[in-house]
């Protein structure tokens, strides 16, 4: 099979099992749910985001002078700063945790999707290779479209420089993997397919979705995850394994947040 042959085949839709057909009442309650969780956790984020998006547009200053930190302190007092970005790791660890309790409580356990036991082979290689996929093409957006004045200076991590900034930037970038790629992509393509999506659509939806609270960080951000959201979609479309995906971006988070803190002030092209 060559290269050309193999692209094709993972951009086109797969084979799509038949879902067994909802009833109306099934139907609006499953709408129901998914408004309630997007609603809680990352629809809300998004609105939000495009309103942050506007808000930057309108500043009379361009978008690549005004800067938007990821992580930042949240007190003045250490070890309340420590309880609050706990607190928000826990929140976002909570929410994964309801997309996993969701999907359970309706047929799909962990196993179901791609949560079954982690393999170095199936799941830790692959997560490694889409996170240097997508990290360094990132990277190389997020300059273009700054430099464009097209996004915001994104500072990934400000934390102050305490014994414990190291470990709750890694906590913060688990936390952020498990929380996407569960809802994101198990839970919301799950819940799709159910209603009766095509796979191209939901891969669509999902993509979007992640684009949107990524918004806050300027169109480039946007662009970018849409994009990251397409093929992370597809991975998992395909070989239903969601491992891969939250190694990788637990990778690439885990990289921004640290690697931001090590380089700021010894590179140029860095805010």
């Amino acid at each position: 099979m060559t290269p050309v042959t193999t692209l094709r085949s993972w951009l086109s839709p797969p084979a799509q099992n038949p879902a067994t057909p909802l009833d109306a009442p099934a139907r609006r309650a499953l709408w129901i749910e998914i408004a309630i969780v997007l609603l809680v956790t990352f629809g809300l984020s998004g609105l939000s985001s495009i309103l942050s998006l506007l808000e930057a547009a309108l500043a009379p200053e361009p978008l690549s002078d005004r800067t938007v930190a990821l992580n930042s302190p949240q007190s003045s007092q250490q070890f309340i700063d420590l309880a609050r970005q706990l607190l928000g790791i826990l929140r976002l660890s909570a929410w994964g945790a309801l997309g996993l309790y969701l999907l359970w409580r309706s047929g799909f356990g962990p196993k179901a999707v791609g949560l079954a036991r982690p393999y170095l082979r199936r799941d830790v290689l692959p997560g490694v290779g889409l996170a240097a996929l997508i990290g360094f093409p990132g990277l190389l957006l997020y300059l273009g479209a700054r430099a464009a004045g097209l996004n915001l200076t994104v500072a990934p991590s400000v934390l102050a420089d305490y014994w414990w900034r190291v470990p709750t930037e890694v906590l913060w970038a688990v936390a952020n993997s498990g929380a996407e790629e569960i809802l994101v992509v198990a839970y919301i393509l799950t819940r799709l397919r159910q209603l009766g999506w095509s796979e191209n659509s939901s891969l669509f939806a999902s993509a979007v979705l992640r684009g949107s609270y990524h918004l806050y960080q300027g169109l480039g951000g946007g662009f970018g995850n849409v994009v990251m959201g397409l093929v992370f979609g597809r991975y998992w479309q395909r070989t239903g394994r969601l491992w891969p995906l939250v190694i990788a971006h637990a990778l690439i988070d885990t990289v921004a947040f640290v690697g931001y803190q090590a380089l700021r002030g010894h590179v140029s092209w860095l805010p």
